[in-house]
């Protein structure tokens, strides 16, 4: 049961306001860490049920600044990689547990921020030339797998995109492309393995305002916060998080 007190909205409030802001100014890239926050206070499926009509609603606030600014090519080929992506995660979520979710998540998020910190102490470097077409099918497979799994697509699709030298713009309008079909491709699964509840449902629909009022600050932060700032913040949410999840899952 999703208990709609107090602490409820004072977690789930902040967390949806700071998806929408992620994804509709910045990539997507950490908008996942609002479900490692929800997954402190609720079970691991009911926060990805819960987070996935939201995502969904400020998909479709966040397309229109952004209508054909994409690059297409590369879109498709996230999105055709993405489908068995997501048949893959959902086959998982049929055979694992509660537990095994937490930890799936946590490590994702602290996986993610050992990575930043990798590349921005130059331990791992960035790809020199474009990657090709076969790299994009693959990145879209784990975008699609662990935006199942977690809603943390953004990382492995952002890894492809940024060897494709795009502009900011560019990127920003692809990911929103590409995570707007394949979260519509994870209702289904979610729907048939019984994730969503009428309980959820309210709360999505509780939450609605505050998802669209995150898209709008995100659009706007796109051309006027600092990038640092804004990922500064991620990091240490997703950090904190992160080891919350894993020490849950092993203790």
């Amino acid at each position: 049961m999703v208990e709609l007190n107090l602490m409820f909205f004072a977690v789930a409030i902040p967390a949806v306001i700071f998806a929408g802001i992620s994804k509709g100014g910045f990539g997507s890239g950490v908008a996942f860490a609002s479900s490692s926050i929800l997954a402190l206070i609720l079970d691991p499926g009911q926060a990805l049920a819960l987070m996935l009509p939201i995502l969904m609603v400020i998909d479709l606030a966040t397309l229109r600044p952004y209508w054909k600014r994409w690059s297409w090519p590369d879109a498709r080929l996230l999105m055709l990689g993405a489908v068995p992506g997501v048949v893959l995660g959902a086959l998982l979520y049929r055979a694992t547990d509660e537990d095994l979710l937490r930890l799936l998540i946590g490590g994702i998020s602290v996986g993610f921020v050992i990575w930043h910190v990798a590349q921005t102490r130059g331990w791992v470097r960035g790809f020199a030339n474009r990657l090709p077409p076969p790299a994009g099918l693959f990145a879209g497979m784990v975008a699609g797998f662990t935006s199942f799994v977690s809603h943390a697509g953004g990382p492995p699709a952002a890894v492809y995109l940024l060897s494709q030298r795009l502009t900011k713009t560019e990127f920003q309008a692809t990911t929103v492309l590409v995570f707007w079909v394949i979260n519509i491709a994870k209702f289904v699964p979610y729907a048939y393995l019984g994730m969503f509840t009428l309980q959820t449902a309210w709360a999505d629909l509780l939450l609605t305002p505050f998802a669209i009022l995150g898209a709008w600050l995100g659009v706007r932060a796109h051309w006027m916060m600092s990038e640092r700032l804004f990922f500064g913040i991620a990091y240490v949410l997703l950090t904190l998080t992160g080891t919350k999840l894993i020490w849950d899952a092993l203790t």
